[in-house]
């Protein structure tokens, strides 16, 4: 419909300039920028897991451009990452070292290769709720692996990072690709490897 230019339109011009202004704001932040990414990518799985409930891939998985991290989460509760703020407790989660300076980051620490080794070993013998882990995508510092549910085949795309810098970190992100809810299942799956982990020396940073 076409908005003939009189008085009574002003008002509504002056609203929409203000929140112009707003969105440029917001644009002008890399965190929001890849925050409005992450659920525009988001809603489109959830359309397409009415017709697939494997979904779609998302498209921002990966180290990130600008500060290196691994992607933000959604909004929806299904998703946990060490990139997310430690106020934020409904998606943040430590990272990893797998040097513990009470361990055997003191005694005999192991290599970045080695620490490598132990992760993929892990991830092939341990599935929390009998999901089947299958690695896409391994690199010298990445490891992206895609978990499948027994019934329905629901696909989680969980993502670990070995930052660089020698502290022997590991960043990790776990979030289901389709729907709002995973009934703890991200966290249950993230909780299940730390501790296959843990018995290899590897220990949460700050828990």
């Amino acid at each position: 419909m076409c908005r003939l230019p009189n008085e009574d339109n002003k008002p509504l011009e002056k609203a929409e300039e203000a929140q112009d202004g707003t969105a440029r704001s917001d644009a002008s932040s890399g965190r929001s920028s890849r925050r409005e990414i992450i659920l525009r990518t988001t809603n489109s799985a959830a359309v397409l897991a009415f017709v697939n409930f494997r979904g779609e891939r998302p498209s921002y998985l990966g180290v990130q451009k600008g500060v290196p991290s691994l992607a933000l989460c959604p909004a929806t509760p299904n998703c946990i990452s060490t990139a997310e703020e430690i106020n934020d407790p409904g998606h943040y989660v430590p990272p990893w070292t797998y040097n513990p300076e009470e361990g055997r980051g003191r005694r005999n620490p192991a290599s970045k290769e080695q620490a490598m080794q132990e992760l993929i070993e892990v991830v092939e013998n341990t599935k929390p709720d009998n999901f089947t882990p299958r690695i896409v995508k391994k690199t010298d510092d990445y490891v992206y692996v895609e978990y499948e549910s027994p019934l329905l085949k629901f696909i989680d795309d969980v993502e670990f990072w070995f930052p660089p810098g020698g502290r022997s970190l590991v960043e990790y992100r776990s979030a289901s690709r389709v729907g709002s809810q995973d009934f703890n299942i991200n966290r249950k799956r993230i909780k299940a490897l730390r501790q296959a982990l843990e018995k290899k020396g590897w220990r949460s940073v700050g828990f």
